[in-house]
């Protein structure tokens, strides 16, 4: 799957169960981990879980490869990582805490200007 129908493909998942604020991010130039960051809002750990659940179940059926899932357990922010594209899905509280955006963004503009 190529890396825009992978991106495709997890916002899909997560527009299905409701995942709000979706943010997609390229760290292609600043990471050797990811190429893409999709991160978006749950509403409570049980929706978080929910999304997340979703996203790993529907890949699993693509016959996609999951690297890895942290933080289930607790839900208020997992990871989700399918190698081109890395999901981070969030509680409100953690987001505005670790602002992923804000940390990235300005970063990924950095490296596409200069």
């Amino acid at each position: 799957m190529q890396n825009q129908q992978l991106i495709d493909f997890v916002v899909d998942k997560v527009e299905d169960m409701k995942g709000r604020d979706i943010q997609n991010l390229d760290v292609s130039e600043l990471s050797s981990v990811t190429d893409t960051m999709v991160i978006c809002s749950g509403n409570s750990k049980r929706h978080v879980k929910s999304i997340a659940d979703n996203v790993i179940k529907e890949a699993k059926q693509a016959d996609l490869d999951i690297i890895g899932v942290e933080g289930m357990e607790e839900s208020e922010w997992v990871l989700v990582d399918l190698g081109d594209v890395v999901l981070h899905v969030m509680q409100d509280s953690a987001r505005d805490f670790y602002q992923l955006e804000k940390l990235w963004a300005p970063m990924a503009a950095e490296s596409k200007a200069g």
